[in-house]
């Protein structure tokens, strides 16, 4: 099927979405009885959360609520870090390899103190291979904690401890440049022990039983929830800024759904908007859009498909997405068109200022995602020849939201039309499934998406070099890891050479097309008025303790 002879269609279909009968969800959404009220939110989500154990989470949507309900350390609001149990921003000591951090004496949503304590079992559970957290390689740089990961040491022996009650030395074994924001992120909160350890295995699978130290305290929820709530935290050691009393989540797959809702005022804000939804309200006065720290990719499996080891199917294949067309008119202008892993306007060169995205290096290797269907021809009938393949068969996993699906149809028609001999077969899954798909490599070619936990290209290089958990199609370049690690240890106090080590790392990876860059995610929103603090932060998320309506 040709989708853009379609797309106007679509367009058409969507204009009458608010007299469309409610569906798409799993029961029935009602308005609630607050409804209205200045303490009360109702908004949008595009996926169920699926875990709330912040060891084992490793979505986006996750951090949100983890975000919402905990904290640790420092905590952004927007664009600015902010001490949160820390008492202060703490500067580093022992040429940037000891930080010791005082801490506020605050309490878990039970009552109990947050302890020093609470941060050191934490930090170690989450490198206890034990735990099998996905995010364990994150915490590489902290004393011991790689050792610990590959079983070589005890977690007791990660470089954390407690001072006293309130009070956290923390030791690395090299200085890591962006450690502040990285300890805001939700695999550095604390725990508390007494109730992780009461609730076992079934810890963060319901609210039931469990504490937290956030704005906000999730209640009446359990994994596979399509509405959940939030209900202020009155322990919250900063509860007396938090205007909020509730902030109610609705899962939400179909955008008639979400639209309906939204002008029915059971919705105060729909967000995730794109496609044709996006389009629709684009020229609205409640419409907005904030960029984010996120890049979507495409995964191809080198292990379970070995022609895909072949560079040239690879950068083929990368050649035949128009990403302009992609961004503007499968996803309706909440995307921009991505040609490398690393996100645009997250990170600048330390002496010019001029952004990763930007550097002559980055410039020069746009020609490895250039639109080019004559180039992908050849290159692919060049990798075709040297595998011994007449033809190649995938199934292409994606995401079952509408515009996963026409997005998927997009680079479908294109990849066949310009690769003789490739046959993708689409199969749309929820969000959970494609998740679990990936982590288990039951995959041919997957939609994939990296939200930066801190704002440092390493964030995302990281994710390609050779064993990361996160790496799901199994791509291997030993220079790649080599530039990788000498940005993240022997050159971690060297701005220029460390910025280097990154320009080169992402080259290799663009010129071999490890991952195939899509296009950078922007958040499009309706909201309505009245309701103000929605900031973005580096890391994707929204401090949502600083929303209020008037």
């Amino acid at each position: 099927m040709d989708f853009f002879r379609h797309r106007n269609l679509i367009s058409v279909a969507l204009i009458g979405a608010a007299a469309l009968t409610l569906t798409g969800l799993a029961r029935p959404v009602h308005a609630a009885d607050d409804s209205g009220s200045k303490t009360t939110l109702s908004i949008s989500a595009k996926a169920p959360v699926n875990t709330m154990d912040s060891s084992l989470n490793t979505d986006a949507y996750g951090a949100q609520s983890l975000n919402n309900t905990m904290e640790g350390l420092y905590r952004f609001t927007g664009q600015k870090l902010k001490p949160a149990i820390a008492k202060q921003i703490a500067a580093p000591t022992n040429d940037g390899k000891r930080y010791t951090i005082d801490l506020k004496k605050t309490k878990w949503s039970n009552g109990d103190p947050v302890t020093a304590h609470d941060f050191v079992y934490a930090w170690q559970r989450m490198v206890d291979p034990k735990t099998a957290s996905q995010y364990a390689y994150i915490y590489s740089g902290i004393k011991n904690a790689d050792a610990i990961a590959a079983g070589k040491k005890k977690p007791s022996e990660l470089g954390i401890k407690a001072l006293g009650p309130y009070k956290l030395q923390i030791d690395l074994d090299h200085p890591i440049p962006f450690f502040d924001t990285l300890m805001s992120s939700s695999q550095f909160y604390p725990l508390n022990q007494k109730v992780v350890e009461k609730l076992g295995d079934q810890y963060g699978l319901s609210s039931k039983g469990m504490v937290f130290n956030g704005p906000y305290k999730l209640k009446n929820w359990k994994v596979g929830d399509t509405e959940w709530t939030d209900v202020k935290n009155d322990s919250y050691w900063n509860a007396k800024h938090v205007q909020l009393h509730k902030i109610k989540y609705y899962y939400i797959a179909d955008p008639n759904t979400g639209l309906n809702l939204y002008d029915t005022n059971v919705l105060d804000r729909y967000q995730d908007l794109s496609g044709d939804t996006a389009r629709q309200l684009a020229n609205s006065k409640q419409f907005k859009t904030d960029p984010s720290n996120s890049t979507s990719y495409l995964e191809l499996n080198q292990k379970k498909i070995p022609a895909l080891k072949n560079a040239k199917l690879r950068q083929a294949m990368a050649l035949t997405i128009n990403r302009n067309d992609l961004s503007n008119i499968i996803l309706g202008k909440t995307g921009l068109p991505a040609h490398s892993l690393v996100p645009s306007k997250m990170s600048k060169n330390p002496e010019t200022g001029q952004d990763f995205t930007n550097d002559p290096q980055a410039v020069a290797d746009r020609k490895y995602t250039a639109y080019n269907p004559t180039k992908a021809k050849k290159l692919w009938q060049e990798g075709m020849k040297e595998t011994g393949q007449k033809e190649l068969k995938l199934t292409f996993t994606a995401d079952n939201l509408d515009t996963t699906k026409k997005m998927a149809e997009y680079i479908q028609n294109n990849m066949e039309n310009d690769l003789p001999g490739l046959k993708l077969t689409i199969s749309t899954v929820p969000f959970k499934t494609r998740l679990q798909r990936q982590t288990s490599g039951e995959f041919d070619m997957v939609t994939s998406a990296w939200n930066a936990d801190y704002p440092d290209p390493t964030n995302f290089l990281d994710l390609m070099t050779t064993g990361n958990s996160q790496n799901n199609g199994k791509w291997s370049n030993k220079a790649f890891d080599q530039q990788e690690k000498a940005a993240t240890t022997t050159n971690a106090n060297d701005p220029m050479a460390r910025w280097q080590n990154m320009q080169t790392a992402q080259h290799i990876l663009t010129q071999q097309q490890g991952i195939i860059p899509l296009y950078q995610y922007s958040t499009a929103s309706v909201t309505k008025p009245g309701i103000h603090g929605f900031q973005v932060t580096p890391t994707g998320q929204y401090d949502m303790g600083a929303i209020y309506k008037k």
